[in-house]
């Protein structure tokens, strides 16, 4: 089937499917934030003291699920090295749109960072260097997520003492061509709205990559010495029947969330971010905003630019405010708003809110 069909089928066959976060009308359909434009400045200028005050260190609250953390263990973000020296980052799922623009962000902060990205194999660099020109071959490090031994043993060697991990991995669908006939029957006859079929490769399940791969990762970086861990997941997590856990019955949104739960409860320090949709436009163009609980699906703008995610990445690497949070993030039209350049403040209007991580309740996937 042409791009070009699909293109038109995404468009008019089933609108309502582009409201769903992270579904394009371009003719490709992503899950998650795939396997995230440089800015100029300082990292997260002008903090406000509405953002000091709202972020307590040391006293934050989290309930996560049946895990109640006191945010009183000693926090080991990445901030530290502001003073002096390079923070070391690892780059997973750098063969993605959003996870190359990570990878190239940071890379082009030699200043700042240290940076290496993770991808399958030597036949993805060249597809990485599309989106992150400032990449080398020696910047890789090789491995398969889903195997847990050869993951550990490729991030002790080639990352060991490094201080943060960001995980932009997800599961990908595949569309079940032959299912888009009765979609444009119906379109053309006026019938039943249909929705088509989708199916993950053998193994490359959610099940499979947003759990057991994620889980993986949180393993290997705690035996490599890691401390810090920026998990980049997807909004939808609370809502069982969102139409992205549908696609292939795979349930792709409740196996991200297990992972989250798991990090959660790792001792390692996170930060959890759930983008919305994702698009691939230019950012620093628009106002960001972020709420926990799936709270910004209720509403009509919910879609976010790659570019601000990798943003934001970058900027929670090296921000305090940022540890042991877990929160949603879209970004408002370009024209409304002012454009976010203060992310301490962004964070603080969380009003130390956390997601609530004893949703969903009754998950077909088992969680904590």
């Amino acid at each position: 089937m042409s791009s070009s069909i699909c293109q038109i089928y995404q468009v008019a066959a089933f609108p309502a499917i582009r409201q769903q976060p992270h579904v394009r009308s371009t003719g490709r359909l992503q899950v998650g934030p795939l396997p995230c434009c440089v800015g100029k400045g300082r990292l997260h200028d002008g903090a406000s003291s509405v953002a000091a005050r709202s972020f307590r260190m040391g006293t934050l609250r989290q309930k996560a699920g049946g895990l109640e953390a006191l945010g009183r263990r000693p926090l080991t973000v990445c901030a530290a090295k502001e003073e002096g020296g390079e923070t070391k980052v690892l780059v997973v799922g750098a063969g993605g749109r959003t996870g190359s623009l990570v990878l190239e962000k940071l890379l082009s902060r030699k200043d700042r960072f240290v940076t290496k990205g993770l991808v399958r194999g030597e036949k993805s660099v060249g597809k990485v260097q599309k989106g992150a020109p400032s990449a080398k071959p020696e910047d890789f490090v090789f491995a398969d997520i889903t195997d847990a031994a050869a993951l550990t043993k490729a991030i002790k060697e080639g990352a060991s003492g490094y201080d943060c991990m960001v995980l932009l991995t997800s599961a990908v669908p595949k569309i079940k061509y032959l299912s888009l006939i009765p979609v444009l029957l119906a379109k053309i006859t006026g019938g039943e709205t249909k929705r088509p079929e989708f199916a993950f490769p053998p193994g490359a399940s959610p099940e499979e990559v947003d759990w057991l791969g994620a889980k993986n990762q949180v393993d290997a970086a705690k035996a490599a010495g890691i401390k810090r861990f920026i998990f980049v997941g997807s909004m939808g997590g609370t809502q069982i029947d969102n139409f992205l856990n549908t696609m292939g019955g795979a349930n792709i949104l409740l196996w991200k969330r297990k992972a989250e739960h798991y990090l959660v409860a790792s001792g390692l320090e996170y930060t959890i971010i759930h983008p919305g949709g994702l698009k691939d436009e230019e950012g620093g163009k628009r106002q960001l905003f972020v709420d926990v609980d799936d709270n910004i699906l209720a509403g009509s703008v919910r879609s976010i630019p790659r570019a601000d995610v990798a943003e934001l990445v970058l900027q929670c690497i090296t921000m305090p405010q940022a540890a042991n949070r877990s929160f949603d993030l879209a970004s408002q039209d370009e024209g409304t708003g002012t454009p976010t350049k203060d992310f301490i403040a962004l964070i603080g209007t969380l009003e130390g809110k956390n997601c609530d991580y004893s949703l969903p309740k009754n998950s077909p996937v088992p969680l904590p």
